[in-house]
């Protein structure tokens, strides 16, 4: 899971990590403005959004988050951190152009923002999950919840 990130802002790299109960993540607006906005939800915070970080694209496709009216963004990072079975964190970096997939999840008193994975391509791989890497461009993040007919889960 990405349990941390590397991002610019306002001239600065800042590394957040999700365990971090006040932890933000920057979102590009579809203006293309830059804005800081809630990671995901700890066990002990309040509110009713779903628990954890991230947002499984499995379960995106299956409308598992449709009752919190779901929002593709992309999430502007220069790297990001996953833990490997064996607990060992790895840094990895983005190419100019690419950003992280991510989901803004709603409701009447909050938004937060889940980053998407996706199952890992590789068999045998080292992580459980992967975090989705999309292209910069506005309708690359938009199109990411749509599905094509060879996408649709069984």
């Amino acid at each position: 899971m990405s349990s941390g990130v590397l991002f610019e802002l306002e001239g600065n790299d800042r590394r957040i990590y999700f365990h971090n109960p006040i932890a933000t993540l920057p979102i590009v607006t579809k203006t293309n403005n830059i804005i800081m906005m809630p990671w995901g939800r700890r066990n002990k915070q309040k509110g009713a959004l779903p628990l954890g970080g991230w947002a499984r694209l499995e379960g995106i496709y299956k409308g598992q988050w449709d009752k919190w009216q779901p929002q593709p963004v992309k999430i502007p990072v220069k790297s990001f951190m996953e833990k490997s079975h064996d607990g060992a964190n790895h840094w990895f970096d983005l190419v100019k152009g690419q950003c992280l997939q991510g989901l803004v999840a709603r409701n009447q008193y909050e938004q937060r923002v889940y980053i998407v994975t996706i199952e890992p391509e590789q068999e045998n791989a080292w992580y459980y999950r992967w975090p989705r890497i999309i292209n910069q461009g506005y309708k690359e993040c938009a199109d990411a919840f749509r599905l094509t007919d060879s996408q649709h889960p069984s």
